[in-house]
């Protein structure tokens, strides 16, 4: 049974005109199968966002730690902490809230206003208004509400590289046989026009097959809101840290309060004793580093005009090993340019140089004589912009009048535009189309043709558009029915293609040279997206087409992912198959891309990056990184800068791991010994002071490694901790510590009173903290480079520490704060003599330790 009575009109010859939906009829499939737009997503408020936030071990931790610090009266200490806990949580709530408005973008793109006939009536209405069976009126220009099928179509182009990746239009053509069953876009000559597609040329009419989620476009929404994103790996591993330095501070803090009290008698002071271990045992360095390190990164990628929307993107560019990028608009520039010419006297290439011959003017002229006046053709526009660009007054017909144009139809997919140049001279006929079209009008022979096709075929193969070229006069006002019975005299071809980036060919090369594979995804043709593959510096030699991947299972597919550069003819669905399977294969993916058919592997991907000058809103929503300058090579400064960001961060935790060692060991050394308790909370509380904006802002601004995009990318797999980086921070801190505690223990086996004892153990483990952060300023770079090279943040800690340094040792009122006695000359010169031992100690050792730091 037909379910659209008022369809059967449109079968009937003898119907005068369409009458459409009746509009109760309208209104109760509009009840029954819902409006023409995307559901509404279940969106997490703010307050939810927020409360999640508070659950995460690492920030229940910063907010732990500032109550410690509360209940201490370290007020300052506390609003620190506290503050960098409310930072985190904002930024988090703010990130998380941009994410929940993907299928907002969406559901705006797919619901244009549409022109309806309803009731014999022509009527504009809203797009999510629009129903199955609803015929609507399609012109140059316009949005396409829904999916269709063409009823009447004159001359009629689509543009739906947003749902397909295609580089150009495609040709529609009414098919009466079509079933009203939508099938997927992509290709030419098919009879469906899809929702939020925009029409480049001709207009039509077409039925209403499908609405909101059961269109193409609906698809696609379906898939994001299926699709998880997958936890930060550095977030899971800050927290396992983070949750067994505090497990084990904690027991620590327990058995020294309890054997303290035991032993020494005074659980007051054994209560101290515990508060001061704990303390200095407290981990909330993590969760601050990986806070601030996540911000800043965000803040030194937008410099490069790359705006990162998921921290957790920050982290994935440093290990990303797969780039998978979209072509259309991402290596090509999204616009059709004149790219060959070819004529019986020779052809001219784009890159040959030089001025074009006058030989080639003439079919530039009938080129553009037989476009549309004011054209949105692709193709159109590239060759009026290519004959502007011509000099010498091309157009030597410009006050010329049009006087009929034949339309493209489907027994001959060409356009002919018949000009009256005025004067009484014959008129002027232009034709371009479809090689085989053209050919026919031409009458040429066998011969003529089979070279004419080889041209074509040459050009095809380089991922050319072709459009060949005729002229013909005709005497007289009586113009023929056909264009067929003109004297046609063939010029020749032109050849179109949309053109690659500047800066996509070096990016390429950087990121082969970074160990990152660079994988083309696209929805165009196997040859175009080779020819561009080739252009870009991938070594295609064939492509892997969506009729294949739809024959592979989840094992095959895997491994030809593994080794192919260039997919073609992909649907999103396969475009998200091959996402899922690199990730299955172990692989960080990148995915680059602009149009709606992006949206779901951009969202799948480790890191999704989009284009923010030519994408759509649902493509930036959907991503984690947007390129502001629409410029490939932005994605190498943004890797360049992720894996900086990350060598940093490994540098900060080495540093936090091993000023650990130190204060816990001193902490705990007295009570091992039985000799005086050297530091006390306010001690733990000013180091930290020193620690905290060390290791979270100084290693965050230090330069990359100089061999950072030489060697290829870190496993996945590998820990923010490895145990070679914990052994090479548990040895620095050990060296401190030895040369700290022998000082403390010579000193009081010497008679030193316990104030001074406790002023020189104080200003050797705050030069021994300086040394350690000399050391890990690089992985690589000699104790010159270190010391030499700028860093303005670490400067000016420095000198703020010894002022506060200097302070607390010179001004009474401190002096006493910290019960510390007056050191002499000689003791603070023994204090940097022994932390610049350590320096040269440490910097002896790196070299034994790099090769494991870097494995």
């Amino acid at each position: 049974m037909d379910p659209n009575p008022a369809a059967r009109k449109t079968h009937d010859s003898s119907a005068p005109r369409l009458t459409g939906l009746g509009e109760s009829e309208a209104q109760a499939r509009l009840a029954a199968e819902g409006p023409n737009e995307l559901p509404q997503p279940d969106r997490r408020t703010p307050l939810r966002i927020v409360l999640e936030v508070l659950r995460e071990p690492m920030f229940a931790l910063l907010i732990g730690g500032g109550a410690i610090y509360l209940l201490l009266g370290d007020i300052k200490e506390a609003l620190i902490l506290l503050a960098f806990a409310l930072m985190s949580i904002m930024i988090t709530v703010v990130q998380e809230t941009r994410t929940e408005h993907v299928l907002e973008a969406l559901r705006n793109l797919a619901s244009p206003r549409a022109l309806v006939i309803r009731e014999g009536a022509r009527k504009r209405i809203s797009g999510r208004e629009v129903v199955r069976g609803d015929f609507i009126l399609l012109a140059e220009g316009d949005r396409v509400p829904a999916d269709a099928l063409l009823l009447e179509a004159r001359d009629f182009q689509a543009d739906e590289s947003l749902l397909t990746g295609e580089s150009v239009p495609v040709r529609k053509l009414v098919s009466p046989n079509a079933s009203r069953a939508s099938i997927a876009p992509g290709g030419e000559d098919s009879p469906y026009v899809y929702s939020g597609s925009l029409v480049v040329r001709g207009a039509g009419t077409a039925e209403v097959v499908a609405t909101g989620v059961n269109s193409q476009m609906g698809k696609i929404g379906q898939l994001l809101h299926r699709l998880e994103p997958e936890p930060p790996r550095l977030q899971s591993q800050t927290r396992s840290l983070v949750r067994l330095a505090a497990i084990g501070g904690g027991a620590v803090s327990v058995v020294v309060m309890v054997l303290y009290g035991l032993f020494r008698g005074g659980w007051l002071e054994a209560l101290l004793a515990g508060i001061t271990i704990g303390m200095s045992m407290l981990p909330e360095e993590f969760p601050v580093v990986l806070t601030v390190f996540m911000a800043m990164g965000a803040w030194r990628i937008s410099r490069a005009r790359v705006l990162t929307r998921r921290s957790n993107a920050i982290e994935a560019l440093g290990s990303a090993t797969v780039l998978c990028t979209d072509k259309t608009g991402t290596l090509t520039e999204n616009r059709m340019s004149v790219a060959e010419l070819r004529t019986a006297e020779g052809k001219w290439r784009r890159g040959d140089g030089g001025p074009i011959a006058p030989s080639f003017h003439e079919i530039v002229a009938y080129g553009v004589l037989a476009s549309a006046p004011e054209a949105f053709d692709p193709m159109e526009r590239a060759l009026r912009e290519f004959a502007d660009g011509l000099s010498g007054g091309l157009l030597s017909h410009t006050d010329a009048k049009l006087v009929n144009t034949y339309g493209l139809r489907p027994e001959l997919l060409a356009v002919t535009q018949v000009w009256a140049p005025g004067g009484g001279e014959p008129l002027i006929v232009a034709a371009k189309g479809a090689p085989e079209a053209i050919t026919r009008v031409c009458r040429l022979s066998k011969s003529e043709t089979a070279d004419l096709q080889a041209s074509v075929d040459a050009m095809a193969s380089e991922g050319m558009r072709v459009l060949a070229v005729a002229q013909a006069h005709h005497v007289g006002t009586d113009l023929p029915k056909a264009p067929a019975e003109f004297a046609f005299n063939l010029l020749g071809l032109v050849g179109f293609a949309d053109p690659l980036r500047a800066s996509v060919p070096a990016a390429v090369r950087q990121c082969q040279s970074a160990g990152i594979r660079v994988v083309m995804i696209t929805g165009d043709y196997p040859a175009t997206a080779i020819a561009i593959a080739r252009l870009a510096g991938l070594a295609a030699n064939e492509a892997v087409t969506g009729d294949t991947i739809g024959r592979y299972d989840a094992a095959t597919l895997i491994s030809r992912a593994r080794s192919s550069v260039v997919f073609a003819r992909i649907v999103p669905e396969q475009k998200l198959r091959i996402v899922e399977a690199l990730k299955a294969d172990g692989q960080i993916v990148a995915m680059t891309g602009d149009g709606v058919n992006d949206a779901p592997s951009l969202k799948a991907a480790h890191i999704g990056i989009a284009m923010g000058g030519r994408g759509t809103d649902v493509a930036r929503e959907a991503s984690s990184i947007v390129l502001l300058d629409d410029d490939f090579g932005s994605i190498v400064t943004a890797i360049r800068l992720g894996r900086r960001i990350y060598d940093n961060l490994r540098k900060a935790m080495s540093f936090i791991v091993a000023v650990h060692v130190p204060i816990a060991g001193l902490a705990l050394l007295p009570l091992l010994l039985g000799l005086p308790i050297i530091f006390s909370p306010i001690h733990i509380a000013f180091l930290e002071l020193v620690i905290d904006p060390v290791c979270s802002l100084v290693f965050e601004a230090e330069k990359e490694e100089e061999d950072v995009m030489c060697r290829p990318p870190r496993s996945p797999a590998e820990p923010l901790l490895p145990l070679a980086l914990i052994g090479w921070g548990a040895l620095q801190g050990a060296l401190v510590f030895a040369m700290a505690g022998a000082m403390f223990v010579f000193a009081l086996r010497n008679g030193m009173p316990d104030d001074e004892v406790r002023a020189l153990t104080f200003v050797a483990l705050v030069l021994g903290i300086f040394s350690l952060i000399l050391v890990n300023r690089s992985f690589s770079s000699s104790l010159k480079l270190a010391l030499v090279r700028p860093n303005v943040t670490l400067l000016s800690i420095l000198l703020t520490v010894f002022a506060i340094l200097g302070s607390c040792l010179t001004v009474p009122a401190l002096r006493e704060l910290f019960r510390f006695g007056v050191l002499h000359l000689n003791d603070l010169a023994a204090t940097m003599g022994a932390a610049l031992l350590i320096l040269v100690a440490l910097e002896l050792l790196k070299p034994f330790w790099r090769a494991r730091l870097r494995a």
